[in-house]
């Protein structure tokens, strides 16, 4: 009972398992196969006739019976092996009838011999083995009782024709039993190698799309990746080409490697600088100039591998710039507002006041009919009219005042946009300057990400500026807005035909309340400048240029997934 249930275990194990061989290699070995069976055929024709010719003389039915099978046989197996090799579709049918002739030709060859042949039975074992590797198993198990039916038969046969007794029987039965051992053997070997192979393949297909999920995770990350192994870079993502201001026309390895070693010497002499098995951080100062926005210092991360290779890691400090920038003018913007309600209210007073007293003197002065009273009047009227305008004035400025500092205050998080720069611009102008001479120039392609209520404000500052100066140095007042890109930047210029800056001033000219102009507040290009940094852009003056020019450089947005995670920010 145990062996019948370890038997019905096995048999429920072969049906459930039932994996062949992929298309492809079932093709492969079907060809050798194939060819194998053609050599085979060849070799005893071959052998065949030559044991014909040597006993010519006494020639024997048997004998002529293999030669004409072997011949039979031959030709068969050269059209299967032209058949398989021309007709490339369904290539398990063309295995499972080669076989199957297999077995019917091999027994009718061992049917001429009249005995169990232990070249025959080779074959036999060979043909069992091949149909349990490249055919399903039900089947190979058709072949292999079908080679079992045949050998058994052939005993009979020969016993009921009286040409041969049932000695050779035990011999028969006993090949028989192998051909199913072999069977077994063969179709447990194979469904185990085929389970390994699935298994290898699915493992390579995940390791292959892990893989292409690392590297488009890496291509896509913010900070910059670089892997140095024997001093060879063997990895370097997309953001380190924009931080290191590398181009990235020539996308090879070496080029990048010849690239970093000629432009940033010191950094890759101090990462290779750095022990084998240990870790180092330090800041990175980028040989920056004033026509790039290459940011002025990289945190540069580096860490050991396993395999005694460096993996750097290089992160924009802007980021922890414009979070800290936030923080400060948040604070101040508390401050300020704070301070900036409590002056209003007297503010408020003290200018309304004045212009009650400016409306009391003209009333005063229309009123009196005595001249020369008048007169003497309207001269001290006159006085106190020219402070009272004056007070009046500076309540008004000191009131501009308030208002930048309340901007300033309320300034939330940018709310950050891609923007088509060249389209955006000349809306922009339309709006804001339709009755100025603001002329703009230049393309440019790249998207930028920027707060468009802040860009707005940036530039009306600048634009107003360049006007309200040009207008001091030349009666037809105009501004040029210069739009154009350079390597991972977009540069938008304000240049106006003013006296420009002084080299004194220049050191001063964002800081707060510092202006030049007696009715200017000081804050325009303090705000300008905050709102660029908080958009991670830069807002410089460039005293080289044969204008007054004012620059700011916003950093291009290059890829949909890099747009997406500036404007989380």
């Amino acid at each position: 009972m145990t062996l019948l249930a370890k038997t019905m275990t096995v048999i429920n194990n072969y049906r459930q398992q039932n994996d062949t061989l992929p298309s492809s290699q079932l093709r492969r070995l079907g060809l050798v196969y194939s060819s194998y069976r053609v050599v085979i055929n060849v070799f005893f024709l071959i052998l065949a006739y030559a044991n014909a010719n040597a006993n010519a003389d006494n020639l024997l039915l048997p004998s002529l019976l293999q030669q004409t099978a072997l011949i039979f046989y031959t030709l068969l197996s050269i059209i299967l092996l032209g058949l398989f090799y021309v007709v490339q579709k369904r290539p398990q049918r063309q295995l499972s009838f080669g076989l199957a002739v297999d077995i019917i030709m091999l027994s009718l060859l061992l049917y001429s011999s009249g005995a169990p042949d232990l070249q025959l039975t080779m074959l036999y074992m060979v043909v069992v083995a091949a149909s349990f590797m490249l055919l399903p198993g039900s089947q190979a198990l058709v072949i292999t009782l079908l080679a079992v039916i045949f050998v058994i038969y052939q005993q009979f046969f020969y016993a009921l024709s009286s040409s041969i007794s049932l000695a050779n029987l035990g011999d028969a039965l006993l090949m028989s039993a192998s051909f199913l051992v072999v069977g077994f053997l063969t179709w447990t070997i194979s469904q185990r190698l085929l389970h390994v192979e699935k298994v290898s393949a699915q493992q390579a297909k995940e390791v292959a799309r892990l893989n292409d999920i690392n590297q488009e995770v890496i291509s896509q990350m913010i900070n910059g990746v670089i892997v140095l192994d024997q001093q060879q870079v063997v990895l370097a993502n997309r953001a380190t080409y924009q931080l290191l201001d590398i181009d990235e026309t020539n996308n090879e390895l070496a080029s990048f490697h010849e690239q970093l070693a000629h432009l940033h010497t010191q950094l890759l002499q101090t990462c290779l600088a750095v022990p084998a098995g240990q870790s180092r951080l330090f800041t990175y100062e980028l040989p920056t100039t004033i026509e790039a926005s290459i940011i002025a210092r990289l945190r540069v991360q580096v860490i050991p591998l396993k395999d005694y290779s460096r993996l750097i890691i290089l992160e924009d400090l802007r980021r922890e710039q414009a979070s800290a920038q936030q923080l400060k003018l948040a604070s101040l913007g508390q401050l300020t507002a704070s301070i900036a309600h409590e002056i209003r209210n007297p503010l408020s007073a003290i200018s309304q006041a004045s212009q009650l007293l400016m409306e009391e003197i003209d009333s005063e002065s229309v009123s009196t009919d005595d001249a020369s009273v008048r007169i003497a009047a309207n001269s001290v009227d006159d006085s106190n009219f020219e402070l009272y305008k004056m007070i009046f004035s500076q309540t008004k400025r000191v009131n501009r005042i308030i208002e930048d500092v309340l901007k300033l205050s309320k300034r939330q998080p940018p709310n950050k946009h891609s923007i088509t720069l060249e389209s955006w611009m000349v809306e922009f102008i339309a709006n804001h300057f339709s009755g100025h001479d603001v002329f703009l120039s230049g393309k440019v392609q790249p998207l930028i990400v920027f707060d468009t209520h802040q860009l707005e404000q940036i530039l009306i500052n600048l634009i107003n500026n360049g006007l309200r100066y040009s207008s001091l140095s030349h009666p037809h007042a105009y501004v040029e807005v210069e739009i154009y890109s350079r390597r991972n930047d977009v540069i938008i210029d304000i240049l106006d035909s003013g006296k420009g800056v002084k080299s004194a001033d220049i050191e001063h000219l964002f800081e707060p309340f510092f202006t030049t102009d007696k009715a200017g507040t000081g804050l325009g290009l303090y705000l300008s400048q905050a709102f660029s940094e908080a958009n991670q852009a830069r807002l410089v003056y460039v005293p080289e240029h044969e204008k007054t020019c004012f620059r700011l450089i916003i950093p291009a947005i290059l890829t949909e997934q890099a747009i997406a995670e500036s404007v989380d920010l």
